[in-house]
Order: structure tokens, then C-alpha cells, then sequence
């Protein structure tokens, strides 16, 4: 899987453009799962300091139990955007549900994994933003690459850098429990393995 990820281009509102951005379909069903009535999808756009993302989500049975920075909103109707800049096995693992309550970790797999959220205060510096749409829910977020250089220093967000990375969408406790992501993963592969996230590349 490759995806383009577009410079920044903002409206007269000095807002950005979603429209001029490339859309990423999350559908490929992981698991075996009966599939629900969800159609998941984001977009990625980017300037000098910040990776822009905008994730959303056609949904019926909507789940938001979980609040605040310290929960598990996987549990919820959750969207998802795994990362790992220099193409390894670092990588960021960042989830939001519908009430912009928050999972932010960096590790190499579940039992490395950390959370972040008391070290950056994303509220302030990520701007995550959560709304309900007519058809389902969406979120938008911003990622500083001062934070991403914390842990590469070496990670250049120009022209033709690529980095490895997958979008899902899950909801372990919804009415019907299910998982989907945009770059296939095998079978009994769980999310939080690098060998399963495709390319994106800065244009």
C-alpha cells in the first residue's frame, strides 16, 4: 500500500482543504469479522511543523463510554494511526474516540509500549477536535514533528521522505465488534506489528 501525503493547502478561512487531500479507504476487514455498517477513511496532509490528520467514519451504533487522556478508547468506536518515521520498528500508536479521549504510545510492540500523554500534553499541542457527522463521526489532530524528532532526531518531513504506517478502526465493545485496516494484515497479526503497515511518502 502507498499513500501520498500532500502539502497543507488552506481555504479562504485559512482552514485546510480537505477536499485537495488524498483519501486512504480503511477496508480491509482484519480477522474474520462479520463486517458492520461502518465505511472508515482519512486523509494526511502536512506544512514544516505539524503531519495533519483527519479520520472518519460512516457509523450507525456509535459507542464514546471512554473520556479524558488516560483511558482505552479502543473499547469504544475508536479510529487509529499507527507510525513509525524512520520505516523500523518505533513506531507512534495514536487513538481517539468520538469524545477525544485518547490513547498516545510509542514502543515497538504491546509490551514496550508507552504513554506519552503526560509528557506532551496533546490537548494543547495535538488540537484534537471530535465531532458527529449525519452519517457517523469524525476527528482531526495535529502531530508536531518536535515531538516525533524527541525520538528521531534524525526525521526530515520533506520531499520524498517515507515512513511506514497503517489507519484502523476498531470497537471492541460496540454492538457489533469489529477491526479494520488500510494496509492488510495477516492473519493472527495484531495492530501493533510494523511488518503489516504499508509506505507513505511525503510529496
Amino acid at each position: 500500500m502507498l499513500y501520498e501525503i500532500k502539502k497543507k493547502v488552506t481555504n479562504e478561512y485559512d482552514e485546510i482543504d480537505w477536499s485537495a487531500v488524498n483519501v486512504a479507504d480503511i477496508n480491509q476487514v482484519a480477522w474474520g469479522y462479520d463486517q458492520p455498517d461502518v465505511e472508515p477513511h482519512a486523509q494526511l496532509c502536512y506544512d514544516k511543523d505539524y503531519l495533519y490528520v483527519r479520520l472518519y467514519t460512516k457509523e450507525k451504533e456509535i459507542r464514546a463510554m471512554e473520556v479524558g487522556l488516560h483511558g482505552m478508547p479502543c473499547r469504544d468506536s475508536c479510529l487509529e494511526f499507527f507510525f513509525a518515521p524512520m520505516g523500523d520498528d518505533r513506531y507512534f500508536n495514536i487513538e481517539f474516540n468520538p469524545n477525544c479521549a485518547m490513547f498516545l504510545g510509542f514502543g515497538t510492540c504491546p509490551d514496550t509500549l508507552f504513554r506519552l500523554e503526560k509528557e506532551i500534553e496533546p490537548e494543547k499541542v495535538m488540537n484534537p477536535v471530535a465531532k458527529r457527522t449525519k452519517e457517523g463521526w469524525e476527528i482531526t489532530y495535529s502531530v508536531p514533528f518536535t515531538m516525533v524528532k524527541t525520538f528521531f532526531p534524525e526525521f526530515k518531513p520533506v520531499s520524498g521522505t517515507k515512513m511506514r504506517a497503517n489507519l484502523y478502526k476498531c470497537g471492541d465493545l460496540t454492538v457489533k465488534e469489529h477491526y479494520f485496516s488500510w494496509s492488510p494484515m495477516p492473519e493472527k497479526m495484531t495492530f501493533h506489528n510494523p511488518a503489516a503497515f504499508g509506505d507513505m511518502i511525503f510529496e
